[in-house]
């Protein structure tokens, strides 16, 4: 149950979880799993972290994370069980400017967030709670970029970690009027990184795309800035009608490659997706390291 309570009581609780995005979830529900009580808090309003998505004239647009793809037979096995469910289903291996082969990019028709909330089904989740100090706990698990972990705990893997910012833009298009592709890699372009074909990647073909800048632009940015995001879409697909643009912010939203596994000193752990590959699933095998070594830990059984 998600429940969304301001204060919280650390007492009795045998690990807290800080962080409520794929790391932190698959933590979370590995440690309940084992029956070790786990509380996860979050301090936005919903879960998910940058598996982002918004609903928008009725429905969802990926604004964070813009596929999941999966070559560990353990997430791939996660993905099968959510495309049972009809939470995923497989949606392009092929995206324009890409450099030979790639795996299956897998799409969420109800948005990626949508994911984490089957993860967070039955877990006890605490929305809107605002951690400033490390929680009293037999261990603390803080499922989060390394420069926000620095925020409560000094820890030298946090300080390691490297990471690129994004301004991602929904734009909203009278009509489809751009020849059918699914994404692009645009390389070497000063201000566009990649473009998505919402429509097409949620298959309801809904004349939106979705744009994600380049780390320099966004540090260049400056009000209004978000017309060249718009115009390099639209130079790029040959579009002549203009959009509406709606513009999220994620300051880190790119780790680069770092160590495997996950971070831990004394009963501090660093989880996330800087800790491999940067990729979602990254992020959920690292949260299951991280809950399989508390297993350990608190009850002797590996």
């Amino acid at each position: 149950m998600v429940t969304s309570v301001p204060h919280v009581e650390f007492r009795g609780v045998t690990v807290v979880v800080v962080g409520a995005g794929i790391a932190g979830l698959a933590c979370a529900r590995e440690l309940v799993a084992a029956g070790v009580p786990t509380r996860v808090l979050e301090r936005a309003n919903v879960v998910g972290g940058r598996l982002a998505s918004v609903t928008r004239a009725g429905r969802p647009v990926d604004v964070g994370a813009a596929y999941v793809t999966a070559d560990d037979p353990s997430f791939q096995g996660r993905l099968q069980s959510w495309r049972i469910a009809g939470l995923v289903h497989p949606w392009t291996d092929t995206f324009r400017g890409q450099h030979g082969s790639a795996p299956m990019r897998w799409s969420a028709p109800r948005g990626l967030r949508s994911l984490a909330q089957d993860l967070a089904d039955g877990l006890d989740v605490t929305l809107g709670a605002e951690v400033t100090e490390l929680p009293e706990a037999d261990a603390v698990v803080l499922a989060m970029p390394g420069p926000a972990a620095l925020r409560l705990a000094d820890l030298p893997e946090a300080r390691e970690q490297s990471w690129s910012p994004v301004l991602t833009a929904v734009l909203t298009y009278p009509r489809r009027s751009w020849p059918d592709f699914a994404g692009a890699f645009v390389n070497d372009h000063p201000v566009l990184a990649t473009l998505c074909d919402d429509g097409d990647r949620r298959g309801d073909r809904a004349p939106v795309l979705v744009a994600h800048s380049t780390a320099n632009y966004f540090k260049e940015f400056e009000y209004g800035g978000e017309a060249a995001l718009a115009r390099a879409a639209g130079e790029l697909l040959g579009i002549t009608d203009e959009p509406t643009v709606e513009l999220f912010r994620w300051p880190l939203a790119q780790p680069r490659t770092g160590r495997d596994g996950f971070a831990r000193r004394g009963n501090v752990y660093l989880c996330g997706d800087a800790f491999g590959r940067p990729r979602v699933q990254t992020a959920w095998l690292s949260g299951r390291a991280v809950a399989r070594d508390i297993v350990k830990e608190l009850t002797g059984r590996p």
